[in-house]
């Protein structure tokens, strides 16, 4: 797969203010445009997450200078999201690319729907 990397920076770039305006880590948009790029489903995953690594270090200094931050919920969330991290990605190896597809759409669908419903 070769892409151009200016392309992928120009990418990495709205990502990345994506994911520090939503908090919702970039992977929704990062996922996505690796497939598009014709990235499988379990690739577009493992960049999409240390891509993330990457963008969110840089956004939690933005947001810890902010003061934007509770560390003690972070923490919390962050050591549980440790073992749920690796318990997503053994699942994500059993998945075909189209499955992975579908399910990914109806998770961001469901999303979706609740921002859009919710009151």
């Amino acid at each position: 797969m070769q892409t151009a990397w200016w392309m992928l920076m120009l990418a990495g770039v709205g990502i990345g203010a994506g994911a520090a305006f939503t908090g919702l880590g970039g992977g929704f948009l990062i996922v996505p445009f690796l497939l598009w790029l014709g990235f499988s489903g379990q690739q577009a995953v493992g960049s999409s997450a240390l891509a993330i690594l990457i963008i969110i270090a840089s956004a939690s200094l933005a947001h810890g200078r902010l003061g934007n931050i509770d560390y003690r919920t972070a923490l919390w969330i962050g050591l549980g999201g440790l073992v749920g991290a690796q318990l997503g990605a053994l699942l994500v190896s059993q998945v075909s690319t189209e499955v992975f597809r579908r399910i990914f759409a109806a998770i961001l669908a469901a999303l979706a729907l609740y921002l859009v419903l919710k009151k």
